[in-house]
């Protein structure tokens, strides 16, 4: 987000100056210029700024100014749908007036004293018709203009039919070209408007006219800087409870697309084709573009020009999985080897050989996609086309008809010109007085003698090549020699940690299945051999450092597994303070809380990526450790961060275990570099993950495994075409755990059009939530809270009231019209909003809040998709037969039943919820106790029992687990005991501690809108 801009009037079209009268200060966005003398402040999240240009438009024009419009839809480049849905709307309630609307308003407002369920069918416009029955329901202050509809529970209908493949779950938007402002007719010449009364198709909410919900007018609890009551709202009787069904729900959005793709195969084979949920169950077949488990975007057809990307306020960005793994049931990655000459590439972009290099004169030359550059095809890799002007082998070659390929990398792509030597894994054990009295070092001794029997090995070997060392540390560093001709292991201790040294060479890094007889005396030993220790202080910075030290010895990349216990006080480098102060929550100071401490970790970072040096590291605290601090080498080195608060080894023991099986396991590669070209037209500007940059274009991480992603945004800087569209290359250059050079090469093409419904209609907003929660998590470090959350809804107000006014067709402003594919956009951005990052309660801990704003910034968007909307199901009334999973309902406290048993689990935690009058059978079945009253709250995994229920029950929660990148903890719910408030917090629609709800989340974004709008 590192475009800069100034915020306009929004006179007679355009938006209101600085977002109204309430927030004078201007603010900065995407596909905006800064104006004079506004310096660019990097690293800083953005206000999105106004469409219009603050000007008066030119005499004549109205809202819709006719040289303005986009008259129908952009050039095909697949087959067309049969029919598409209509854009949702949903009127809403907005609260009293305050002031006396000016006359011209106030006609406006009368118009808006009825409603009409309005949306778009199969037929073509046509003048609006009175609803086939209505019903008055309330005395408005000014007379109605039609009728109001009855609220009711909208019926159960089957999802559209008739939509092609190509155009996934995107909502459509009627015709362009509408002249004159809201409301009223369309013009004859417009078509036909159907009239839908208690049909299938869009939902609408029965609603008052006037303020916010009841609420004082410019005040929202957690929504600071809310707007002034406005000149359109009005008085109106007291407020009706509103029907929570009638608004728009994840959970049945994720139905309707398992329903209408789950199980299908997904070809690539379409440019811009929006790709199925990352919820629904699809089978990929690459056929040109990268699959979506690899490469997801915003928006799938980009805007031509940079005047459209600033006025629709959606951001470009694709999401990058580049280790991501593929299913058994699809084809795995190719890998080309040309040999000594290496990867084909372009002479000007270097862009790799890919399907979208064009061949010509006979094929001894080929036209780059990116850069159209004119290239000599080498003698070697020369081959006759046919008729089409297609390479004869084009299919016979992955990277000529392949999205996703690998190529083997020559010495030129690795350091010193010469290949790597096979990577580490360094095992660094805090020993000091808490990890031993918990038992935490016994269980880690105990359990890496058969973890390493497991070491991630390259595919089809019979063994791994990854060598193996241990340290242990309190204040000093103790290092072991464990090679394969030694009768017993020997210690060597540095306790010099200003100067940190390797004591020793030989025998530290070792094969495990040459020296296992060894290691295993040493992992029996250790737990021993410091059981009487006292010290209770420990040292940080210097155990990476000698971790980085051995490796750079070994010449080799590699990883450090660190379990540590406490905030590292003792005289050495990189010591810490406790700086955690709960007085600055809610302060233009909190910021601070979250910021790294500068000097050694800076540098720290820095050497690690140098030398290929990952760090993976367990926290046991029990007090406050500096998280955001000690975090940050993790997450500026590709490694991960994990933490258990109090550990206790009989209650979080098998969690940790299941978490250390899984780091250890996972596929991995070091000391990689990415790289991200485009085709003219566009750029990377900003790279959001676990990573390190020391230029602008290349992406250094020293360690990426199969769960890291890599959200990069783009910018344009010269007009795309619709002919070309938008063309991604990411490539991967990374050390396999084989110790083989690789370049990893994934491609994406995208549309491009000068049409903003097409835009809107290619949305994925699972993709667009992901980039908004690593940019916000970015911003808070240099930006309060309380402006990063306004920032949110500012945007999401103008996405949603650019689609309005540009896209929708006129309608009283009373209603929320909202796009199809952003229809649950505003859920997910009150969620975000309400995560424990952004929200300064003295509830969380400052350490847990910069835990999650660390794990967030690697996540994919199947991650945060989970994270941000927990997924709910009941299980006491499963079907025992079905092998599918119990259909989830909706994240909040109404679904609950007193008699059910709920589970939910958000990726990172699951939780068992059990009410009061839960049957005594199901008690019986799952916990073996006769009652409610039995179950011990203090469980962390259901018993196994040989009985139908329990079977069920264990092999959902295990298919869950097998979906989420970390294994989770179990937490036992038991309806109105202490732990039901923490579980209600993940109710995401609901108020909560921390936010508001869903529904009144929805209404303040309703009211942005009707502000930019009027």
């Amino acid at each position: 987000m590192s475009q800069q801009g100034f915020v306009a009037g929004f006179s007679q079209g355009g938006y209101s100056s600085a977002y109204g009268a309430s927030n004078p200060q201007t603010h900065y966005g995407h596909f905006a210029v800064p104006p004079q003398g506004v310096a660019p402040t990097p690293a800083t999240f953005k206000t999105p700024t106004s469409p219009g240009s603050g000007m008066p438009l030119p005499p004549g024009t109205g809202q819709f100014m006719t040289n303005g419009l986009h008259n129908g839809t952009s050039e095909q480049r697949f087959p067309p749908p049969t029919s598409v849905p209509s854009p949702s709307a949903y009127p809403l309630p907005t609260g009293p007036r305050l002031a006396a609307a000016p006359a011209s308003t106030q006609q406006l407002t009368n118009q808006m004293g009825g409603m009409q369920i309005g949306g778009y069918g199969q037929s073509l416009l046509q003048a609006p018709q009175p609803p086939m029955s209505s019903v008055a329901l309330q005395t408005m202050s000014s007379p109605p203009l039609g009728h109001v509809q009855p609220l009711q529970a909208p019926p159960t209908c089957p999802p559209p039919m008739g939509v092609g493949p190509a155009m996934g779950t995107m909502g459509t938007v009627p015709p362009m070209g509408m002249p004159g402002s809201f409301p009223g007719p369309p013009p004859p010449s417009s078509g036909t408007l159907q009239q839908l009364s208690g049909l299938c198709g869009p939902q609408e909410l029965l609603h008052q006219q006037g303020g916010y919900g009841g609420q004082p007018a410019g005040s929202l609890p957690g929504f600071p800087g809310a707007f002034p009551p406005g000149a359109a709202q009005m008085a109106g009787p007291p407020q009706k409870k509103l029907d929570p069904d009638s608004i728009p729900s994840t959970t049945q959005v994720i139905e309707d697309d398992q329903a209408k793709r789950g199980g299908q195969i997904y070809t690539t084979n379409l440019r811009g084709q929006v790709p199925p949920l990352v919820t629904t169950d699809f089978v990929v077949q690459d056929q040109g573009n990268a699959s979506p488990r690899v490469m997801r975007s915003t928006v799938y057809s980009f805007p031509c020009t940079a005047d459209l990307a600033k006025q629709c306020q959606v951001p470009l960005a694709v999401t990058i999985k580049p280790l991501a793994l593929i299913p058994k049931n699809e084809t795995p990655l190719y890998t080309v080897d040309h040999g000594e000459a290496g990867p084909i590439r372009c002479n000007r972009c270097k862009a790799y050989m890919c399907p979208y290099m064009h061949f010509i004169d006979g094929g001894r030359r080929y036209q780059c996609g990116f850069c159209s550059c004119v290239n000599e095809v080498p003698t070697f890799y020369f081959q006759h086309l046919d008729h089409v002007g297609r390479r004869v082998d084009a299919y016979q070659r992955p990277e000529l008809s392949l999205g996703s390929y690998e190529f083997i990398a020559t010495p030129e792509y690795c350091k010193d010109k010469k290949p790597p030597n096979p990577p580490a894994f360094i095992f660094m054990i805090d020993v000091s007085y808490s990890n031993i009295k918990s038992g935490l070092v016994r269980l880690v001794c105990n359990e890496l003698k058969g973890l390493l029997e497991r070491l991630p090995r390259e595919e089809g070997a019979e063994s791994s090549v990854v060598r193996v060392g241990f340290v242990t540390y309190n204040k000093i560093l103790h290092f072991y020699n464990v090679k394969s001709t030694l009768a017993q292991p020997q210690m060597m201790v540095v306790s010099d940690v200003a100067e940190m040294f390797l004591p020793l060479l030989d025998g530290f890094l070792v094969s495990f299945q040459e020296s296992r007889s060894v290691i295993s005396s040493l992992l029996d030993q250790i737990p021993d051999m410091f059981a009487d220790t006292g010290e209770s202080e420990t040292v940080f910075a210097p155990v990476i450092q000698a971790g980085v030290e051995a490796l750079r010895a070994a010449e080799c990349s590699g990883k450090l597994f660190i379990f540590h216990s406490s905030i590292p006080t003792a005289e050495a480098p990189g010591n810490l303070k406790n700086r955690d102060d709960r007085k600055l929550f809610n302060t233009e100071k909190e910021k601070t809380l979250f910021q790294p401490q500068k000097g050694v970790y800076e540098q720290l970072c820095k050497d690690c990526v140098t030398s290929g040096c990952c760090v993976d590291l367990f926290l046991f605290p029990s007090q406050y450790v500096d998280v955001a601090t000690m975090g940050s080498v993790s997450m500026h080195t590709g490694g991960s961060v994990y933490k258990y608060n109090n550990f206790q080894v009989d209650i979080d023991g098998e969690h940790f275990l299941r978490d250390l099986r899984r780091d250890v396991e996972k596929p991995v590669g070091f000391d990689a570099i990415m790289r991200v070209r485009t085709s003219t037209g566009f750029r990377a500007t900003d790279f959001y993950g676990a990573l390190h940059m020391n230029n602008t274009t290349d992406v250094e991480m020293a360690g990426v495994d199969c769960h890291k992603a890599v959200t990069v945004e783009f910018k344009h800087d010269d007009k795309l075409s619709e002919d070309t569209g938008a063309l991604i290359q990411c490539a991967l250059l990374y050390t396999s755990v084989g110790g083989q050079r690789r370049l990893r090469i994934h491609n994406l093409g995208l549309n491009c059009s000068s049409q903003l419904a097409e835009l809107f209609k290619s949305c994925e907003t699972d993709t667009l939530i992901n980039f908004f929660a690593k940019s916000a998590y970015r911003a808070m470090v240099n930006q309060p809270l309380k402006t990063v959350r306004e920032i949110l809804v500012n945007q999401t107000a103008h996405m949603l009231a650019c689609y309005r006014k540009h896209c929708a067709s006129p309608s009283a402003v009373s209603q929320l019209i909202l796009p199809d594919a952003m229809k649950v956009l505003p859920l997910y951005m009150n969620s975000l909003m309400k995560s424990a990052a952004l929200v300064g309660s003295p509830e969380l801990s400052t350490d847990d809040r910069a835990l999650h704003r660390i794990t967030v910034t690697s996540m994919g968007v199947e991650e945060t998709q989970a994270l941000l909307y927990p997924r709910l199901m009941p299980v006491y009334s499963m079907d025992m037969v079905s092998d599918t999973l119990p259909p989830a309902v909706r994240c909040s406290e109404e679904r609950l039943s007193d008699s059910g048993a709920f589970l939910l689990e958000d990726g990172r935690r699951m939780f068992l919820w059990l009410g009061q009058s839960c049957s005594p059978e199901f008690i019986q079945g799952v916990f073996n106790v006769p009652s409610f009253t039995h179950v011990s709250p203090d469980m962390t995994s259901i018993p196994e029992l040989d009985n139908p229920l329990s079977k069920k029950l264990r092999t959902v929660m295990e298919r869950i687990s097998q979906q989420r990148a970390q294994a989770m903890k179990l937490l036992i719910v038991k309806h109105k005991e202490k732990s039901d408030m923490l579980f209600r917090q993940y109710l995401v629609e609901d108020k909560g501690l921390h936010g508001v709800s869903y529904m009144d989340f929805l209404c303040h974004v309703h009211r942005e809108i009707r502000q930019l709008l009027t």
